[in-house]
């Protein structure tokens, strides 16, 4: 199965809502795809039918079938609620020292937001990943996780990415990674296009707030934008307070307003990269901007 968020925005950036499954037209190398299952927000997934119309997911372990859909119509998300599972990792490396305390505010102030069916994980990073606290939707453990964080070391930045994304591609449902940084990477073995290729083959999108001034560090603002926009996430340049916090509220509002489209896909020749292709067939929705990942690279035995 293939994921890919989707957000749909006017002329005016602001947000679409109440789009229709049957409005939506998912392309893969320009082969039309059948959509299995649509969620707009933190709404549980629907079915789409052969007819277009949705019903509610009922958990099956059947395998996929032959006809690009598994047996009997039922889609298996293996998941039975609702909600983002929201990955934040932080940035504790000796690069944090300045505004360590009103960076964690800010997370902290994002985590209290959140809708009350997503699930949040605090990782921090400096030289190494410390999983301060897992996946669970228990908001007050998750801020005194967050607490307990103290800056110090060097920055591993794509070392711990990748092994957060890792992480999260084991978890069932809809899942994003958030990155807080202040700074250049100086510790990661790990090249950060390996670590992109990693979020788009998953379908993981990933959002980065960088608090470092954007002409004092090209290298790492040219990777922060390349990361996020080809997973279908957004960067973010805030180097006040005020301007994380509005980066956070800014992130909070995408997920609650974006499409999540599923697809088993149909017979492609192409090992590569496929390109994804979204397309809204009403007349009046074709002047609308839509977001998502641009594709992905199959596993072995896809």
């Amino acid at each position: 199965m293939v994921v890919v968020s989707v957000t749909v925005t006017d002329n005016h950036g602001k947000y679409v809502n109440g789009i229709r499954p049957s409005d939506f037209k998912v392309y893969e190398d320009d082969i039309p795809q059948k959509i299995a299952t649509f969620a707009e927000g933190n709404h549980a997934p629907l079915q789409v039918l052969e007819n277009g119309s949705t019903r509610a997911m009922r958990a099956a372990g059947t395998p996929e079938g032959g006809n690009g859909m598994p047996p009997n119509g039922v889609v298996d998300l293996r998941q039975d609620s609702t909600g983002t599972n929201v990955f934040v990792l932080f940035d504790t490396s000796n690069y944090m020292y300045r505004g360590f305390v009103y960076a964690s505010d800010a997370i902290a102030d994002f985590i209290r937001g959140l809708d009350r069916a997503d699930s949040i994980a605090v990782y921090t990073y400096s030289r190494n990943l410390n999983r301060a606290v897992p996946l669970a939707r228990d908001r007050n453990r998750a801020i005194s996780g967050l607490r307990k964080s103290v800056a110090g070391d060097d920055s591993a930045l794509y070392n711990c990415l990748l092994l957060t994304l890792r992480d999260a591609a084991k978890v069932p449902g809809r899942k994003v990674v958030i990155v807080f940084s202040n700074g250049p990477d100086n510790a990661s073995m790990v090249a950060p296009d390996d670590v992109r290729a990693v979020a788009e083959d998953e379908g993981i999108p990933i959002y980065v707030i960088s608090t470092s001034e954007v002409n004092n560090d090209p290298i790492s603002s040219t990777i922060f934008r390349r990361i996020s926009t080809n997973t279908g996430g957004k960067s973010y340049f805030a180097k006040t307070w005020q301007k994380q916090v509005e980066a956070f509220e800014s992130i909070r509002e995408d997920l609650g307003n974006s499409y999540t489209v599923t697809y088993y896909p149909q017979p492609n020749p192409n090992e590569g990269f496929r390109r994804i292709r979204i397309d809204l067939t009403q007349d009046a929705m074709r002047k609308f901007k839509i977001r998502a990942r641009p594709g992905y690279r199959p596993q072995r035995g896809f």
